[in-house]
């Protein structure tokens, strides 16, 4: 069939939808939907045989649902309605939930259901959630609903029509407050995690009010509730009633008729404001599963390491290049024959910090440290001879996130993840030794195609197409366990040493030096060119604004055919 898809942002489920149902022989097109959108002449051209709303936050006009059959995603199970449901679920503690594809009609949420799927809710933040259960659910859920749409013999199921039971107001600011002088950790962490990544939870804080994102907990530091006690990582540790949290972003609030504003790493938000605050750095190698937080941790088990960083969105700043490649270096100096880069929940990575570039004084000089920094973390992956490395992709990837991936001796990714290999939409030629990483995976037929048409890369269609080894079928809380369990038996296999041995012969004899300046020549170009259209894409990027005219850089469409 050929599928149109209304969206509001190419966001992650849009991604993987368009990826899923491109797998499975349909011809997709995907239009972005904004208030001014010319949504009849759209459809009228693409005169799909069926349309589906991933994410969607306007309505679908009735002269155009009442034509084709449009089905909508609900973050939701069946019967739940409103504009937030999966905040409802985080905030009120729910560990079941579901995902509902239902049939546009004039009555929000309110219409014929074509599938619903079930799901778990795992104690983890709403963002996180959205990209990996809910993801999961809802994938299955569009599937199953296509699938019975096909058929034409399926008649989908009527919900109780101008039912109010299930419908939820929007979860405003008025229910996200923390109120430091009487919330618990676990209260404040629970709403940290309902507003994450949007909208964030309204703040005053240090003479500013601010958008907080983002929350783990801390057992062991304590001070006057509300207070600042500490920082870590970018982060700042607010103290409780009866212990602390830490808040790796903030988002300073918008002034009437001001700039958009945008999430920055809570340290570099508050630069100035924290002279008396403590560093309290955790420790790098953890000798079990410690409840500490931090962005980078390593641990042993017999001869496997384990890397793991978690950096929030999957970006990576100059400084968080420069603390990877620190943990590296120390993995590397450890008695291991595997190395497994990765391994736990949500983003692997998406390559330079656009936010903290956006911030800087001169974002075409933090540009080109950024690049160069992602450049030398993934050169020390790619010239690693005494062990084998593994990267172990427990969700989407991006750009250079791909790449620092590509530079592994091994690939594995859960079932599910996403890869954007590619840095085409945002105005970028691309770094990270790609133009040899790539064609040496999957031939340079394949990797101009992929750079080029910059489409989304399902875990299944990368597996055929070479870009990863491995796909783990299981759901995200287990992949990490199931990672582990595969990287120790490969350390423990016979040929194992013998691959070593071979490597090292090999690299030995590859100079990587070429790749790397002439793709930086091309990048210093771009960085240093104020009118390049990188520029103007990374401002709209951030600022969550519609890019200029002129500078826009379109998803290439499916044609019908």
């Amino acid at each position: 069939m050929h599928i149109l898809l209304l969206t509001s942002a190419f966001n992650s489920l849009t991604q993987r939808v368009q990826a899923e149902l491109t797998d499975h022989g349909h011809t997709v097109a995907v239009e972005l939907m904004h208030e001014d959108s010319p949504l009849r002449d759209v459809v009228r051209r693409e005169d799909p045989d069926l349309v589906v709303a991933p994410f969607l936050k306007t309505a679908i006009p009735q002269d155009v649902w009442s034509v084709h059959t449009c089905l909508v995603v609900h973050p939701g199970p069946v019967g739940d309605r409103g504009p937030s449901s999966l905040d409802w679920a985080v905030h009120e503690g729910a560990d079941e939930w579901g995902v509902t594809v239902l049939q546009a009609n004039a009555e929000m949420d309110a219409g014929d259901v074509w599938a619903s799927v079930a799901c778990s809710l795992p104690p983890v933040a709403k963002s996180d959630l959205y990209r990996n259960e809910i993801s999961d659910a809802a994938v299955e859920a569009v599937l199953l609903a296509v699938g019975r749409f096909a058929s034409t013999t399926y008649t989908p199921v009527p919900q109780n029509s101008g039912a109010d039971d299930g419908c939820r107001p929007y979860f405003g600011q008025s229910l996200r407050r923390i109120d430091w002088q009487s919330d618990s950790t676990a209260t404040v962490v629970r709403k940290l995690r309902a507003a994450d990544s949007q909208p964030g939870v309204l703040d005053d804080l240090l003479g500013g009010e601010w958008f907080l994102h983002g929350g783990h907990p801390e057992f062991r530091l304590r001070g006057r509730p509300g207070e600042v006690v500490a920082t870590r990582d970018g982060a700042i540790c607010r103290a409780t009633t009866d212990g602390a949290v830490w808040i790796p972003e903030l988002r300073p609030r918008r002034t009437p008729g001001g700039p958009a504003t945008f999430k920055l790493p809570a340290t570099s938000a508050l630069a100035g404001r924290l002279s008396a605050v403590p560093a309290r750095p955790a420790p790098l190698h953890r000798t079990g599963h410690e409840d500490i937080w931090s962005e980078i941790s390593y641990r042993e088990e017999a001869r496997t390491g384990f890397l793991s960083f978690s950096f929030r969105g999957g970006a990576m700043s100059t400084d968080q290049c420069e603390r990877l490649l620190s943990a590296y270096r120390f993995a590397c100096s450890r008695p291991t024959s595997v190395l497994v880069l990765g391994g736990g929940r949500d983003f692997f990575s998406n390559g330079i910090h656009l936010n903290v570039i956006e911030a800087s004084a001169d974002p075409g000089a933090e540009s080109w440290a950024n690049i160069n920094a992602m450049d030398d973390l993934v050169e020390a992956v790619l010239t690693t001879t005494d062990r084998l490395v593994v990267s172990a992709m427990a969700g989407n990837a991006a750009a250079g996130g791909v790449m620092l991936a590509l530079a592994a001796d091994e690939v594995w990714c859960r079932a599910g993840a996403v890869l954007n290999p590619h840095y085409r939409l945002m105005g970028l030629y691309g770094s990270e030794y790609w133009t040899y990483t790539l064609p040496r995976r999957v031939g340079t037929a394949v990797a101009d195609r992929l750079t080029q048409e910059a489409r989304p890369v399902s875990s299944g269609a990368a597996l055929r197409l070479g870009l990863v080894d491995r796909v783990i079928e299981c759901g995200p809380q287990l992949f990490a366990s199931e990672a582990g369990a595969l990287a120790s038996r490969l350390a423990a296999l016979p040929a194992t040493q013998s691959r070593v041995n071979a490597k090292k012969a090999e690299g030995d004899h590859v100079d990587l030096a070429p790749y790397r300046e002439d793709e930086l020549a091309h990048m210093h170009r771009i960085f240093a060119d104020p009118q390049h259209p990188y520029h103007g894409l990374r401002r709209a990027f951030v600022r969550k604004e519609r890019p200029a005219s002129g500078t826009a850089l379109h998803h290439t469409a499916h044609p019908r055919g």
